[in-house]
């Protein structure tokens, strides 16, 4: 994966789940085009446009000249010299997504033009047959007794499964299974909810620090040390000894991964700076983060990716709260089955034929996926229910409390305030915060430079830091941060200063916090070590000139002191250097002596 920790939370995971899938060869997207559910799938994640086109040339059984693909939009027009038409950007964009995804086939035909005569070559476009009707199904519904063959169809299982006692045991989180006798014995949906997050949750909590229990399985721990999300102490030196030479993605291989997948080495991963923008991250991007690892990761394990792929999709089709026979799924799958019960995914024990899509999974391809937290992913999935009651009480002249809003005060003494009791949240704080007290709604704390320099070497960045308290500021914080701006906007354009206006910026924490976490992170970072070789005791100024003349020429140089006569060269410079310098000797000029470092 690509991440840029400085370019904010929307561009640090690049390789989305739409990056992967376009980088697919046309075969496996006609084998993804079997899978009704993978289509529909693919359908919602394409931009708007895209699917304008789609639903526009479902139905249609001929091709379509491409130029009627113009016809279909109103395009901005404008006489400015140098002017981009945003709408006819959006279309290219839009077509070349479809393209890429070998939905949208471009066919070239001779004609003859109507008024020249003459040949002419004309594009026609057509959506990819095998991708049509398989589209064409999902949204009219299978008939019995056609050609589609039924080995993807997954049976309903009966709605009176319910949760017995031999199902309880060997629970990673037991406490959820107290629950049981509340709903009947039934699983109802509230407790796949508490499941699923909970399931989550302990993975989040895992990789911040907190003493849990019940740590994660194998597997997942694998998955989140081969994503770079967090690593062990030996990765870490690993790229420490390369000097930076390694990158923090790219320094494991699944060969590495396999030979400590056992849970005794695991237990000491630690989280990267790459783990902590991670827990920035809405819910639904972070599970999507670990799901494209986990399509990568499956290749390598000689898993099809095509089953892999089909059932992801598959369980963004499922209905929440319904259990599913397991009957109808491939080997792949019911591997995959175990495996995504310990994200909270699925729910499904070990001896039961029935399995049961968590909210997690029902909403991976869906629009309004965005869950700030696992915490209060619940409540904004349930938010009609919350409005009527809270519609209740604004009639009784209720006050209702706006929990989903930031929470984190900080003064320009470096104390923090912080109105919360998601164990989540705080130990994320504890990550680069020294708490000093804790209430039943509150923890206080004073940001330090021992534990901003702690969180540093835990490879968390300053951005990151200022990132998440900015995200997370109070209300009240963001409100004087704007009157702020306001006030100087208003006075620098009565002055008419447009410099001074263009470098406004919201200044939501105290910048004497922001400025001084940037220079604790200056500090760690003022020495840079680089592997290479020390040039000194030599006999006259003109053999001490002519090398270092020669090196800065070839830029091998990475510090000289004129004065004494020294130089150091880097390590891929040096066999340079000393060819030359054996020139300088074979023709009596002059001699050198090189001490490696």
């Amino acid at each position: 994966m690509v991440r840029n920790e400085d370019n904010g939370t929307a561009d640090l995971f690049k390789s989305t789940i739409n990056e992967y899938l376009d980088n697919l060869p046309e075969s496996v997207h006609q084998q993804l085009f079997q899978s009704r559910e993978t289509c529909l799938a693919i359908f919602r994640l394409l931009p708007s446009l895209s699917k304008f086109y789609i639903m526009s040339l479902l139905f249609h059984d001929g091709n379509v000249p491409y130029s009627d693909l113009n016809r279909w939009i109103k395009a901005n027009k404008s006489d400015v010299k140098g002017y981009q038409n945003p709408t006819k950007i959006y279309q290219n964009d839009s077509i070349k997504r479809l393209k890429s995804l070998h939905i949208l086939k471009e066919i070239k035909r001779q004609m003859i033009h109507p008024i020249t005569k003459q040949p002419t070559m004309i594009t026609f476009v057509q959506l990819n047959e095998t991708f049509r009707q398989s589209f064409r199904d999902s949204l009219t519904g299978f008939l019995p007794g056609s050609n589609k063959e039924n080995q993807d169809q997954i049976m309903l299982a009966s709605e009176t499964t319910t949760i017995n006692e031999g199902d309880k045991e060997g629970s990673d989180i037991k406490t959820l299974f107290d629950d049981d006798a509340d709903s009947g014995g039934k699983i109802t949906i509230d407790y796949l909810d508490k499941y699923c997050f909970a399931k989550w949750e302990n993975i989040l909590h895992f990789m911040v620090g907190t003493e849990i229990k019940d740590i994660p399985s194998v597997e997942v721990l694998t998955l989140l040390r081969y994503s770079g999300l967090m690593e062990l102490p030996s990765d870490r030196e690993r790229r420490e000894l390369a000097n930076g030479d390694i990158d923090e993605d790219d320094d494991l291989t699944y060969e590495d991964v396999k030979s400590s997948m056992n849970i005794n080495t695991l237990r000491e991963l630690k989280i990267t700076k790459n783990g902590f923008q991670f827990l920035l991250q809405e819910i639904s991007s972070q599970i999507w983060t670990l799901l494209i690892q986990y399509l990568i990761l499956a290749e390598k394990r000689d898993m099809n990716p095509v089953e892999v792929l089909n059932f992801i999709f598959l369980m963004g089709s499922l209905q929440l709260g319904q259990g599913y026979d397991i009957k109808m799924l491939s080997r792949t799958q019911l591997i995959m089955l175990d495996e995504l019960h310990n994200y909270g995914l699925i729910y499904h024990r070990a001896k039961s034929n029935v399995f049961y899509p968590t909210r997690l999974a029902t909403s991976l391809t869906s629009e309004n996926s965005t869950f700030k937290s696992a915490s209060n992913a619940i409540d904004q999935e349930i938010q009609q229910r919350q409005q009527e009651q809270q519609q209740q009480q604004q009639q009784r002249g209720e006050k209702i409390s706006n929990s989903n809003k930031g929470s984190i005060i900080i003064e320009t003494n470096f104390k923090l305030y912080c109105y919360t009791n998601s164990p989540l949240q705080i130990a994320i704080l504890n990550l680069f915060v020294n708490l000093r007290t804790r209430f039943s709604n509150m923890v206080t704390g004073v940001i330090t430079r021992e534990s901003i320099r702690h969180a540093l070497s835990n490879g968390i960045t300053a951005n990151q830091i200022i990132n998440y308290l900015e995200t997370h500021a109070h209300s009240g914080m963001v409100e004087l941060a704007e009157t702020e701006y306001n006030k100087k906007y208003e006075f620098e354009s009565s002055i008419g200063n447009t410099t001074a206006i263009e470098q406004l910026r919201l200044e939501i924490l105290p910048p004497t916090v922001v400025d001084q976490i940037k220079l604790w992170q200056l500090e760690m970072d003022r020495v840079e070590p680089f592997k290479g070789f020390l040039y000194k005791d030599f006999n006259n100024e003109f053999e001490f000139e002519k090398l270092l003349n020669y090196g800065e020429e070839i830029g091998v140089i990475i510090w000289k002191d004129r004065n004494k006569r020294k130089f150091f060269v880097s390590e891929d410079g040096n066999p340079q250097l000393i060819d030359y310098a054996n020139k300088i000797v074979r023709n009596g000029t002059a001699s050198r002596n090189a001490t490696p470092l």
